[in-house]
């Protein structure tokens, strides 16, 4: 799957697909998962004792095992390609087929992939596996409930930086397949003028801000700039110096329609700040460009996803 960018003059924003993705940091992710599970990584106390101690106890290493991943609920799906890295990981080259793919729709009892392979692997993969599914699908899923609430309007939800440590990248490309959009990979990718940059110059006024849209300019001709204002009267200003994007802080309805009518098309304008599932509708229909939402992630909830057995 290819990358896609919205196809008009807005500034860039994209939908991450996988091939965007670097393998060996996601590696990185499942060894320490792995590391997590067999050996205690992260605790102080060494442990006793390594490894799925049960299943060595219990399970031949010649059994055969075969079983479904299942939806236990309605879901988007989200970290299929990712289930062949972690049984790699556990020394198991082969022995998974999906049955959907990333993104899509699925209901309660809808088998999502198929494992045939020694059991004591898949036994000792098992929580892994459904740890990186459950919460990569729990995003996807929040995700496509906001997009939905925007499905008849130019406006696009977008994600933010308030993602989990180490898996920004994961987490981006779960808001993807949800239908969300991606901007502000980090720190690196753009200008972003916020509020705490201009409280650490002493100065909060919309003078300010077109200074700092200036200077930033000289120093970054070849990046976009964004610029968070929280007052309609900072945004005359503000423009003098034309940034490529206004994001509107915390923002009344109301207030966002004077602020359209104020930028005028000379920027594009993005809204955040306390845009819920149940107010976003408000918003579809004001002339935004782009909303974003850190609860597209922080207020995911992992979903139910079961490893079901079947006879061999």
């Amino acid at each position: 799957m290819k990358r896609k960018r919205l196809t008009s003059s807005l500034p860039r924003c994209e939908q991450i697909s996988w091939s965007d993705l670097e393998p060996s940091a996601l590696r990185t992710l499942i060894s320490l998962a792995r590391r997590e599970d067999l050996s205690g990584s992260g605790f102080r106390r060494s442990a006793a004792h390594r490894g799925d101690v049960t299943t060595r106890s219990l399970i031949a290493p010649a059994t055969a095992g075969r079983a479904r991943l299942v939806a236990r609920q309605p879901m988007v799906v989200c970290g299929l390609p990712l289930v062949p890295l972690i049984l790699d990981c556990y020394g198991q080259s082969t022995g998974f087929r999906p049955l959907r793919r990333d993104g899509d729709t699925v209901e309660a009892g809808d088998a999502l992939g198929q494992f045939s392979l020694p059991a004591a692997r898949l036994l000792t993969a098992e929580r892994v596996i459904l740890n990186f599914l459950q919460h990569l699908s729990g995003i996807a899923t929040q995700t496509a409930r906001f997009a939905r609430l925007l499905a008849e309007s130019p406006t696009r939800i977008l994600d933010t930086r308030k993602t989990t440590p180490g898996y920004r990248a994961l987490e981006k490309y779960a808001v993807a397949r949800g239908g969300g959009w991606n901007h502000r990979l980090g720190l690196y990718d753009r200008v972003m003028i916020k509020d705490n940059h201009l409280a650490a110059r002493d100065s909060g006024t919309g003078s300010a801000l077109r200074d700092a849209i200036l200077a930033a300019r000289r120093r970054n001709p070849d990046l976009l700039i964004e610029v968070e204002v929280d007052a309609l009267d900072q945004i005359p200003a503000v423009m003098e110096a034309l940034p490529e994007i206004i994001l509107l802080d915390n923002f009344t309805p109301s207030a966002i329609r004077q602020a359209v009518r104020l930028i005028a098309g000379r920027a594009a304008i993005e809204a955040s700040g306390g845009i819920t599932l149940d107010s976003i509708p408000a918003y579809a229909h004001l002339g935004l460009d782009f909303i974003s939402s850190g609860a597209l992630v922080h207020q995911s909830r992992w979903v139910d996803i079961g490893l079901d057995w079947t006879p061999r």
